[in-house]
């Protein structure tokens, strides 16, 4: 079993070099928050993420995945819909 503690700096860490903020909430849920660094804006916000499931790396390395999937749709979709065609990375 992994610790909470360390979970959520893995999660944190495999966002860099954007900026992850992880929070665990009661109940055995956490919010994770993905946002650029130099402009703040957030990215990606999920909240509800049900750390019971997260008791190995392997389990962790997947929620990454499934979370990075969602961001590069978010930017995606910024990129898209944003005014005057502005980039994200």
């Amino acid at each position: 079993m992994i610790p909470t503690t360390e979970m959520r700096r893995i999660v944190e860490a495999s966002f860099a070099p954007l900026k992850c903020h992880c929070t665990l909430n009661p109940g055995g849920t956490m919010t994770v928050e993905v946002s650029d660094p130099a402009s703040g804006q957030v990215d990606l916000l999920m909240v509800g993420v049900d750390t019971q499931p997260l008791s190995s790396s392997r389990a962790i390395a997947e929620l990454v995945a499934q979370l990075r999937v969602e961001l590069k749709g978010n930017q995606e979709w910024f990129c898209r819909n944003s005014p005057r065609g502005a980039t994200r990375p």
